[in-house]
């Protein structure tokens, strides 16, 4: 039995993968602003922490931790000329900034485990430039340099590091772009497999990573998005 940390485990990807780990029987704490009756099950332990605001809660998680995944994210779509700074710094905040408090807070846990992952999250426009995608794809740009750094330098200490870059999927986060069966449709069309990701879709990657099943995986950036970013039609 394994001890996990899902960081905005309280919806989406982040729920779908704290129900697949204790349902493997791990331990998982999941981190959220909010809660969500699903996860009251034994096995999941839920912590109510704000990762833009509040000081990372590392005195109610155990001593040792053998992985991490940092789910939060944001879909800022404008145009360049009509974001603000501010919206910049706010995709940053939730992005980036904490997922290094969460892995900063978390980092002498994951080493007493003595072979621990951490899988943090990207997108598919980080490298595959989508107009309008400015602002979130500078941030998901940073985990993603943050990610290769970081598994350069925690692999003496047996630590994995990897990213995924999904594209558009069913979350609650991506309703406004999927509020209409016309919208789901013309998604998945985007796609070369047809059709937009689903939660356990990602969920699925991010337990493998997160697995023993993945110990010579480190440093990469993994695409999970329908062969969006690889595949040209014609």
């Amino acid at each position: 039995m394994a001890n996990f940390v899902v960081v905005g485990g309280s919806s989406g990807v982040g729920l779908s993968l704290a129900l697949r780990l204790v349902k493997d029987n791990n331990r998982v704490w999941v981190l959220s602003r909010n809660t969500n009756e699903q996860l009251e099950v034994k096995g999941i332990e839920h912590i109510q922490w704000d990762a833009a605001t509040e000081e990372f809660p590392i005195d109610r998680l155990p001593s040792e931790i053998q992985g991490l995944t940092y789910c939060p994210g944001s879909i800022t779509l404008k145009p360049f000329h009509g974001l603000k700074q501010a919206d910049f710094q706010k995709d940053l905040d939730i992005n980036l900034f904490g997922a290094i408090k969460a892995t900063q807070a978390l980092l002498p846990a994951l080493k007493r485990a003595n072979g621990s992952s951490v899988v943090l999250f990207s997108t598919v426009a980080a490298r595959m430039g989508m107009p309008f995608h400015s602002s979130i794809a500078a941030a998901k740009g940073a985990i993603e340099g943050l990610s290769v750094s970081l598994a350069a330098e925690l692999a003496p200490s047996n630590i994995r590091v990897n990213v995924i870059a999904p594209s558009l999927t069913n979350t609650a986060l991506a309703s406004r772009l999927l509020s209409t069966p016309e919208k789901v449709e013309a998604g998945g069309k985007r796609h070369p497999l047809g059709r937009v990701g689903e939660p356990e879709d990602i969920s699925a990657m991010a337990a493998f990573l997160l697995g023993a099943e993945s110990s010579w995986i480190t440093g990469q950036i993994l695409s999970v998005d329908g062969g969006m970013s690889h595949i040209n039609r014609g």
